[in-house]
Order: C-alpha cells, then structure tokens, then sequence
C-alpha cells in the first residue's frame, strides 16, 4: 500500500461519489498467516497481505455494492461508476434501512503486537511445543494470526476505525485407533499455550482407543465446550436472529422461562475478553445485549434491516449477506458456573462424555433439531467413571429441549473459547451437564 491511509481511501472513494446518492465505504487492511503441520511436521507456511476496499450505494431504496482490492486512482474510479451504475439499474428494495449518522464507538483493546508481528519461527515453537505433547503419537492441525486495521465511513456522517488481531492453535494427536482435539484463541499471543493445547488433545487420544459400540438412546450427558460452542452458534443463529423471528422461524418468546436458570447468554463485542471491531458491517457499534437471562428469553440480535419491523434499534449484528440470512451473534458468551467437569462425571450413574460435535445440520430451525455426529473422543459414563471409549455416535437432538427448565444439571466452570463449526473466537464457553441427549445410531447412520 502508498502512504495513503485507510481513512484517506474511504474519504476518496466517497468524494468520488459525491452527491449523486446514498454512499457507505469500508477499507479493510491486514493480513493473515498459517501454518499447518501434519504427521507431526509442519509442511505449509502461508502468508496473505490484503487491501480491499467495499462499496455500497442507493438511490433511494435501490443499492448495489461492489468491493476491489486495488486503490490506485483508475482503480477507484471503475468501483465507484460500476457501483453507481448497478445501484441505477437495481431493483428496489424495501428494507433498504439507509444510512446510519454519526455515532460514537466504544473504547476497547483487541490489538497485540505480538499477534500482528509473529513470524513463522514463532508459530512454529507453538507447534513443536504442541507436538511434543503427544509422544509416540501423530499431530496434525493449524496455527494462525490475523491482524487487520478497518475503517467505514458513510456520505451520511459516520466514520469509525478499529483494529483488532486473533491467534488460533487447532490441532489433533492420532494413535492407530484414536483421536484427541485441542483449541485455544484468543486476541492475545501469550494466552496461547502450545503444551496445554497438545496435552489435553494428546490425553484424549490415550483414552480413546480401541472404542467399543453403544447401543442408540436417551442418556445423560457432558458435554465438552467445543459442543457447548455448537449449540449455542445454532441457538444464536436461528434463534436469536431478529430476520428468524420476524419471519415466523424462530423459538424465541419474548419473557418466557425457555431455558434452565443456570443459562445466561450474552452476544457482547464490548467484554475484554471478546476478539474483533467495535462496529459492525452497516457502521453500528456493537454493544452488550443479553439473549438468555437465568432462563428467560430476554431479546434479540438485530441490525439496521429487522430493527424498524419491531421498533427497536440495531445491536450491532450487520455482518456481509445479513440481508439475506439475518444479523449474526459474533461474540457469545455463555456464564460459566460452578462444577469442574471430573465431578459432573463423577455425579453421572449412566452417560456419556462428548469432547466435540461435527457435521452438525439443522433438520427444524423452530424447534431447534439438529442432527450431527460425536469424534475425537466419546466416552461411556458408569457409576461416575469413565470406563470406556466409543464409536463415534449420531444424534437427533433439539437443541432447546435440552436446556429447558431442569434438564441443565450443571454448568461447568472451565469457560474458554472453544472451537465451532462457523468461526474462531465467537463463542466463549464452559462445560456442560445435560439430563438427555438422543443418541439415534453411530457414524453410518
């Protein structure tokens, strides 16, 4: 990139627009590094610098956006005429929510040096420290960075700038018959431990081999966070999406006891342990807004599209395609409790421990059934031991069913970020002790 900032870009693009209509900029500018390894060695190190720059533009309400990762003045010029001509000839659209006015973001620290300037000598110590965790077994999976400076800026008044950086070591130990995960992201480099990552997926495998078969049922389960993670994305994103709600889709009721006291989930950009902007894709700062309160369905994720069709205001949940499938929870956090996991299976007579969900697809986005799979790592549960491993197993479960009033028997004290099926570092998460879960079959079917 020249010497130009963001903020000199995004006026650019907006002077270039001028008054001929409705305009809102974003420049985004970073990058992103990865190392993968497998086999126990690492065999990739990628690195990606990116300067894009995003447009959207009305006419009353008919907007077309376009986005180029170019910024010389040619370049700026074609984004701008392309956009405007598109935005002429598009059809109209009645939710267009137009432009937001100038509205302040709130403080926060989500930038590490250390992130933003790691090397892959330093990314490869992590995996060395990962690998060594798990001797005589094999270790695969990823470490990355990312480091990004944006800005939005709209002909309307608003232009906000923030940063942020993100780090994630994923990775598995394997053994002939096994498999263990670990996970840890966070927006700071020093929080990422690579022999506790490698400790707890390699301890997972040892457990975990030579599995048996459990018969299909009801049982009690504990469930690990990077399950706790899923179901919550799934609560989030077809539940506490204003678009679901509005539409007819969604289980949410406004003051109803739908879930266990014990839950408490909250979507906040704003906590010091949350990763990303301050702001979200129309310009909106993000704030705290609780969805479960003790159990009671308190509100939802709104962006400047649903939050007129329920006289409320945006939450800060505009993410790119929102306008297709809704505003989007990116910083869950769900309230840790109390119980170490060790005593939730120590208080279990019958049941099984489920270290990680996987291909997990939504069969009911009302009543929240989903189905999915059990991997690296299901474990049996007798008179408050775990006496074996099992295959992988298939569940049918509605999501909702099984946090409703009395069935959360615990909530775990271990809250971390944990891996998802949609995105790093969204979902912050303990443990969890649930009194049914509806196994319906194994891997095949």
């Amino acid at each position: 990139m020249n010497e130009r900032t963001i903020d000199e870009i995004a006026e650019s693009v907006l002077d270039r627009v001028g008054d001929r209509g409705e305009a809102a900029v974003s420049v985004q500018s970073g990058s992103y590094d990865l190392t993968r390894f497998a086999n126990s060695f690492i065999h990739q190190n990628v690195a990606e610098r990116r300067l894009q720059v995003a447009l959207e533009v009305a006419f009353g309400n008919r907007a077309a956006s376009a986005s180029i990762d170019r910024i010389e003045p040619d370049s700026l010029d074609r984004l701008v005429e392309r956009t405007v001509h598109a935005a002429r000839l598009h059809a109209a659209d009645s939710d267009w929510p137009g432009l937001i006015g100038p509205t302040p973001v709130p403080d926060a620290v989500n930038w590490d040096d250390a992130v933003a300037n790691a090397t892959p000598e330093d990314r490869a110590r992590r995996v060395a420290e990962f690998v060594e965790a798990g001797p005589g077994m094999r270790a695969a999976g990823f470490f990355d960075t990312e480091a990004y400076d944006v800005v939005y800026a709209n002909n309307n008044g608003q232009h906000v700038r923030g940063r942020f950086t993100r780090t994630s070591l994923d990775g598995i130990h394997q053994t002939d018959s096994s498999a263990g995960r670990g996970h840890a992201t966070s927006a700071r480099w020093a929080d990422i431990d690579g022999s506790a990552v490698g400790v707890a997926a390699a301890q997972t495998a040892a457990l975990s081999q030579n599995p048996g078969q459990l018969e299909p049922g009801e049982y009690q389960v504990v469930l690990a966070p990077e399950c706790v993670a899923t179901m919550m994305v799934f609560l989030a994103f077809y539940g506490f999406n204003a678009k679901a709600a509005i539409e007819g889709q969604s289980f949410f009721e406004q003051g109803a006891m739908q879930f266990d006291q014990q839950i408490s989930l909250i979507d906040d950009g704003t906590d010091p342990r949350a990763i990303g902007l301050l702001f979200d894709n129309q310009g909106v700062p993000k704030r705290r807004n609780t969805l479960i309160d003790s159990g009671v369905s308190r509100s939802l994720n709104h962006d400047r599209r649903t939050a007129p069709k329920m006289d409320t205001s945006s939450t800060g949940n505009a993410v790119p395609g929102s306008a297709s499938f809704g505003p989007v929870a990116t910083d869950l956090f769900l309230d840790a409790g109390g119980t170490a996991s060790a005593d939730m299976i120590a208080a279990t007579e019958r049941g099984v421990f489920v270290t990680e969900f996987n291909y997990c697809r939504i069969l009911d986005p009302k009543t929240q059934v989903v189905t999915g799979l059990t991997r690296n790592g299901t474990f049996l549960i007798e008179d408050g031991r775990l006496v074996g491993p099992v295959t992988n197993l298939r569940f049918t479960q509605s999501f909702v069913d099984a946090l409703q009033p009395g069935r959360v028997l615990a909530v775990g004290d271990d809250d971390r970020f944990a891996r998802n099926e949609f995105a790093d570092g969204t979902t912050h998460v303990p443990s969890l002790h649930l009194a049914s879960w509806n196994f319906t079959g194994n891997a095949q079917g």
